[in-house]
């Protein structure tokens, strides 16, 4: 844990620097583009939500409750809320609610018909009530930056104010006699009201979450359970104590978005999870050689992942000669360094022959596909080159093909199946709204069985590059 929490301290001080001085910072193995301006289109989350429950309200602190009062019974009422839910950051949102419920409390419920004893009263209150709540996500708030397994239990935090208007009934001993004791209109000094409480939330899917709430409900109130007070009621209990409740309910959270995951249960980390190991080599350069550079390429041994740099080749943090096309032709060799080429054209672009397009492309670096980030099905913008170069190969080919989705070996079997199902259909999705042939097409998720790096099982035994490499989707003709 000392070493990560080392590493993120190094990111926050370096990655600031870096960006700087440039635009956008390019993984030197992946060719993916890592950083890019953070508009409304670029979000990689979701941050609204609606929530709806029912449950059962419980007057607590009262001259009439619902707590085994009069005949030694619970009178239970019901109560139920929706609620839009925006989250602000991934510990912090505010949720504009409506609550609607009635609650019973005294002897008996003031609708059976029955007659009191002397003594005893019985009374139920209606009540709607709209109020602002601040939520706060204690496991987001507290969790600890070095766990990266994912989760799917939250501890929430909820306190706010709002307006409630209610009519309260009363039942006096003698025969059935209800009525109308006190009633409170909305929006005035009076109605004011807070609620307060916690929810244990358990996260079903991407879409659905579920949760118990226990909020406490502070009505301000004397009058709220029916009973009265001064001449016009019974006044049991102090003149000061407020008619309060507690609400249990269970409910269910519905995210709204075309993302995967919620801000609420987004890991403010994962984003540069990928980047430490990269950053491990860069401060590596630092530290004196212990086994020499036998290359000469300026890299140490200790860490030099190519020892046999071909001589006057510009290499990366890693000693790796530098591939900028990815192409598979280094640098040192390639005619064409920025546009992709087979081996044997020297990296420089064969031209079809379609008569129609005049297409330059190279098939080996279509087949080879895309990345993609962590826990992402989003198609980057540094993958737009290939996949247009794809529509017009695969529609001036007589093949079919397959376009394939996979993943690293992070998650769970289940998870990752349906990551690279979702990642083919983007990309399959993408080829044809941008002029592929649809019945050329057909998208299949691989989840994590067809390892480009078989050997990164698990994904902790390889270093974020291979990992990423893993995180693809590619093409094969039919």
């Amino acid at each position: 844990m000392k070493q990560n929490l080392l590493s993120l301290v190094a990111i926050g001080l370096l990655l600031p620097m870096s960006l700087a001085g440039q635009e956008k910072s390019t993984d030197a193995n992946s060719g993916s583009q890592n950083v890019s301006p953070f508009t409304q289109s670029s979000k990689r989350f979701n941050d609204w939500s609606i929530s709806v429950g029912a449950g059962v309200p419980l007057i607590q602190s009262a001259d009439a409750t619902s707590i085994k009062n009069g005949n030694g019974k619970n009178l239970f009422g019901y109560s139920a809320y929706i609620s839009v839910d925006k989250a602000i950051t991934h510990a912090f949102g505010l949720n504009l609610q409506y609550d609607r419920g009635e609650t019973r409390q005294g002897y008996a419920y003031t609708k059976d018909h029955v007659a009191l004893p002397d003594g005893e009263i019985a009374g139920r209150t209606q009540y709607n009530a709209i109020s602002i709540l601040g939520d706060l996500n204690f496991s987001n708030l507290l969790r600890r930056v070095d766990n990266k397994s994912p989760f799917r239990w939250a501890l929430h935090g909820y306190a706010g104010i709002g307006t409630i208007a209610y009519k309260s009934y009363r039942q006096d001993p003698g025969p059935y006699n209800q009525t109308l004791n006190h009633e409170v209109k909305p929006f005035k000094l009076g109605s004011l009201f807070g609620q307060a409480g916690a929810g244990l939330k358990f996260k079903i899917n991407n879409r659905i979450d579920i949760e118990g709430r226990l909020m406490y409900v502070v009505t301000g109130d004397d009058e709220f359970d029916g009973a009265g007070v001064g001449q016009t009621g019974y006044n049991l209990t102090e003149d000061q104590i407020s008619d309060n409740f507690f609400n249990t309910t269970l409910g269910l959270t519905f995210k709204l978005g075309k993302h995967e995951s919620h801000l609420m249960w987004h890991d403010p980390l994962q984003e540069i999870y990928y980047k430490l190991d990269v950053l491990n080599d860069k401060t590596q350069d630092l530290e004196v050689c212990k086994k020499g550079d036998v290359d000469n390429d300026g890299v140490c041994d200790d860490w030099d992942r190519q020892l046999d740099t071909p001589a006057g080749a510009r290499v990366d943090g890693a000693g790796v000669a530098l591939d900028v096309d990815l192409d598979g032709v280094i640098d040192l060799y390639d005619k064409c360094v920025t546009v992709p080429g087979p081996v044997e054209n020297q990296g420089c672009p064969l031209t079809m022959n379609n008569s129609t397009t005049g297409v330059v492309t190279d098939e080996a670096t279509i087949m080879k596909g895309i990345e993609f980030d962590l826990n992402s099905d989003r198609i980057l913008p540094s993958n737009t080159p290939i996949l247009n170069n794809a529509i017009n190969y695969i529609n001036s080919s007589n093949n079919n093909f397959k376009v394939i989705g996979g993943t690293d070996t992070r998650g769970t079997d289940v998870y990752n199946q349906g990551l690279s199902e979702r990642r083919a259909n983007n990309v399959k999705s993408y080829l044809i709204q941008n002029g592929a042939d649809k019945a050329k097409l057909e998208a299949i998720g691989k989840g994590e069985k067809d390892l480009l790096y078989p050997e990164c099982e698990p994904a902790d035994k390889c270093p974020e590059w291979k990992n990423r490499a893993n995180r693809r989707v590619y093409f094969e003709a039919k």
